[in-house]
């Protein structure tokens, strides 16, 4: 590979990470102002489909709807956005985007031992060390009185870890059922468009509708940033699966997480504790033993769902 391929690889790996990183403290922003978990992940949904329908027009693959396929884009919509993003805005309410950041870091560590119980992978010393890393940096953060700007905070933290369980069921469960006649494009598309027809009537009923219509402000900027950087961000890691191979594109898991981290400080004004600086150390050496090589796109290590979450 020449050296400039590599280097244009490495600019789309990054690119792709800061795009991803940027939907944490995107979606503090729009919860910032009242705006609620079914409005936006209604327009994330409907965002994502206009983005990933476009670059699903232009590789000519269509979108296939028979019934396997169906269920499969209604339970990636279900566990993949609509529920942990629900869990993710809840907790983005009260807790910093940096510790959210770090909450969802721990996606690979919770996956683990979920692929151990499927039989999807094989036991590992070294993958049990990075769990108990993880472990200890969720530990890091909860236990130490002064490690959040408010103690008040703690109590969400457990929220704030729900939306990578389920992250981590979803990476499971496209590695046991993921139709061989579906690529990642086509799924998240195809999960979009269920979940326009899901969200949409609960954003009404509900209340939490958010209208597409002026004045906007910075929260409904918030929404189409957070939206659009997630599926482009998807479809150049796919890109780079196919081209740098799974063992370099994986690496976008530390990136995503530091930059999280960035994004929040940058952006937010967010301030941290020695503590919190320490499970942040703490968890990227917990991915970096944890992290699987995985072959197939859709088992990567940010979730198929719109991460921002």
């Amino acid at each position: 590979m020449a050296r400039s391929e590599k280097l244009w690889l490495v600019a789309v790996l990054l690119a792709c990470a800061m795009g991803w990183g940027i939907s944490i403290p995107m979606g503090k922003i729009a919860v910032s102002e009242g705006y609620r978990h079914i409005g936006i992940i209604f327009w994330q949904f409907v965002l994502g489909a206009l983005v990933l329908g476009v670059i699903n027009r232009m590789t000519g693959r269509g979108l296939p709807t028979d019934p396997r396929a169906l269920r499969f884009y209604l339970i990636i919509a279900l566990i993949g956005t609509l529920l942990p993003n629900t869990a993710s805005y809840t907790a983005a309410i009260h807790l910093p985007g940096g510790i959210l950041a770090l909450c969802i870091a721990t996606v690979p560590m919770i996956a683990f031992p979920i692929a151990l119980a499927w039989g999807n992978d094989r036991f590992s010393t070294k993958r049990l060390v990075g769990l108990s890393f993880g472990l200890a940096a969720i530990a890091m953060i909860m236990l130490p009185e002064t490690s959040l700007p408010d103690p008040a905070m703690l109590a969400w933290v457990p929220v704030g870890l729900i939306a990578p369980a389920f992250y981590a069921f979803e990476g499971n469960y496209v590695a046991r059922h993921q139709p061989e006649t579906l690529d990642a494009v086509q799924v998240l598309f195809g999960a979009s468009l269920v979940g326009i027809v899901i969200s949409l009537p609960i954003a009404l009923l509900s209340g939490e509708w958010i209208s597409p219509l002026p004045p906007y402000r910075m929260p409904d900027l918030a929404v189409v940033i957070s939206s659009i950087a997630h599926a482009l961000s998807y479809a150049g890691y796919v890109w780079l699966v196919g081209r740098g191979g799974p063992v370099f594109a994986v690496q976008i898991s530390y990136l995503v997480t530091g930059f999280s981290v960035g994004w929040s400080w940058i952006l937010l004004g967010e301030s941290y504790s020695p503590w919190v600086w320490a499970a942040f150390a703490l968890m990227l050496t917990g991915i970096a033993l944890v992290q699987p090589r995985a072959k197939d796109p859709l088992a990567h290590p940010v979730p198929l769902g719109n991460d921002g979450r």
